[in-house]
């Protein structure tokens, strides 16, 4: 019986971890937006420069690890080890550009909501995929997180100004994303964090270059200012963020994953409150207690 309580202990200690380390990438990724807010670049240089200077810190933290990662992994072997690195890459961009594109299609009530709904993709795709299996607990959980995430955006009222087409774009973000969380999630049985989020910063930024040298007309900040805005956002919520997140996959599910990132509008409407000026009402309040108690009542799950 000793033997058991103790290997249970031993099994949970890095559960803990891993939330932790979870819900502070949340807390991370949800300044995001008031860094694109203050960016002195348009949306899709400011995405591109976000993962290109994320590529500084995670070059100089992989020079200086001898063995060129960390953790249980070896480096990539092969052409389908590379592409399955590649892969959330390519996710994330297309989730950053989708994201940036909706904003300016549909409404950002809309395209914050839209975008936020990526746990049901997650789990969809975890069940169809992967066959994972979903606890009606967890639904429950789900549920009520989206309903608080419907709730901090003001409420149905509020998605009435969106254009269809721009909706369907920020849907698409969410997709995306969720194919992010996905391809991220089974990574990490094999790949370390440093070698993850090195594959994956590097090959978003690759498939983002090209966009922003389309889409941007000014692709370079003119301050100081500017430029420590998007090391801000590269450095902290980037490399900082998504290390935690990808770090955090390696013992949570994808799917309590993706639930527990919905902190994020909770994260980005305080700071638009204490930073922007922006309101902040009795429904954010209670959407984002909501949005929490949809997180605890998913973990039981």
């Amino acid at each position: 019986m000793s033997t058991t309580v103790v290997t249970a202990a031993a099994v949970s200690r890095p559960q803990r971890w891993a939330l932790a380390a979870l819900l502070l990438g949340g807390i991370a990724i949800g300044c995001s937006p008031i860094f694109v807010r203050l960016s002195e670049v348009g949306p899709m240089a400011t995405a591109f420069w976000r993962v290109g200077l994320a590529m500084l810190p995670l070059l100089l933290w992989y020079g200086s690890n001898s063995a060129g990662a960390t953790g249980t992994e070896t480096r990539p072997r092969g052409l389908a080890d590379r592409l399955a690195l590649v892969l959330p890459g390519l996710m994330l961009a297309g989730d950053l550009a989708a994201w940036h594109i909706a904003l300016y299609k549909t409404s950002v009530a809309n395209a914050t909501l839209l975008a936020n709904m990526a746990p049901i993709f997650v789990t969809l795709g975890g069940w169809l995929i992967f066959r994972t299996p979903i606890t009606r607990i967890f639904l429950a959980g789900l549920t009520l997180a989206l309903a608080g995430v419907v709730i901090l955006r003001g409420g149905p009222q509020a998605l009435g100004s969106g254009n269809l087409a721009g909706d369907a774009i920020a849907m698409g973000a969410s997709v995306f994303y969720a194919g992010y969380i996905l391809s991220l999630g089974r990574l990490r049985s094999r790949f370390s964090t440093l070698t993850t989020l090195l594959w994956t910063t590097g090959s978003a930024a690759v498939f983002m270059a090209p966009l922003a040298l389309l889409l941007e007309t000014d692709l370079w900040p003119l301050t100081f200012y500017g430029w420590a805005i998007l090391l801000g956002l590269a450095w902290f919520t980037h490399a900082g963020g998504q290390g935690l997140i990808i770090f955090a996959l390696a013992w949570l599910p994808p799917a309590f994953s993706s639930l527990t990132l919905l902190i994020q509008p909770v994260v980005a409407a305080i700071l638009a409150w204490v930073l922007l000026s922006e309101p902040l009402g009795a429904m954010q309040a209670i959407g984002g207690i909501v949005i929490l108690a949809g997180i605890m009542i998913a973990r039981k799950g």
